[in-house]
């Protein structure tokens, strides 16, 4: 990772430990997760191993949780603007869990709970913490752009 994408991640997670020892935020468990999901996604996006057309959805994950723009802006909601961006980048996760590139998911986690876990947590989750509107439109931007 390089310095800018450290900084960004360092930044995250205590903006969002920040936020929760204010808070009593219900989700609190999945927030504490985008930083880590960003890592994951900067480090599999790099891995020569990852295949060109996941390396193009990693990217979009990546750039999802940079832009201003989506469907809960950090700008206005704060951290738990992040958590599409966290529903999002588990969506983009799983494909590498349902082609049994699950070594490069734990090789690649710095996480402290199982990644496997995680992502299936988050996913199973997902309706509940964004809606199953706001759920849909969130994979419905993957699947449009790939």
């Amino acid at each position: 990772m390089d310095s800018k994408q450290q900084d960004f991640y360092q930044n995250l997670r205590l903006k969002i430990a920040n936020y929760l020892d204010k808070k009593d935020f219900a989700y609190g468990d999945i927030l504490l997760l985008a930083p880590d999901f960003f890592h994951l996604l900067i480090k599999l996006s790099l891995d020569n191993r990852v295949e060109t057309r996941k390396k193009v959805k990693l990217a979009f994950a990546i750039t999802y949780f940079f832009s201003p723009i989506d469907l809960l802006p950090e700008m206005i909601l704060g951290p738990i603007g992040y958590l599409d961006d966290i529903a999002l980048a588990a969506y983009v996760l799983n494909d590498f869990v349902n082609n049994n590139d699950s070594d490069l998911l734990y090789e690649h986690w710095a996480g402290q709970s199982d990644v496997l876990a995680s992502i299936q947590n988050v996913l199973t989750m997902a309706n509940q913490f964004l809606g199953e509107g706001l759920w849909k439109r969130v994979k419905n931007k993957i699947g449009a752009k790939f």
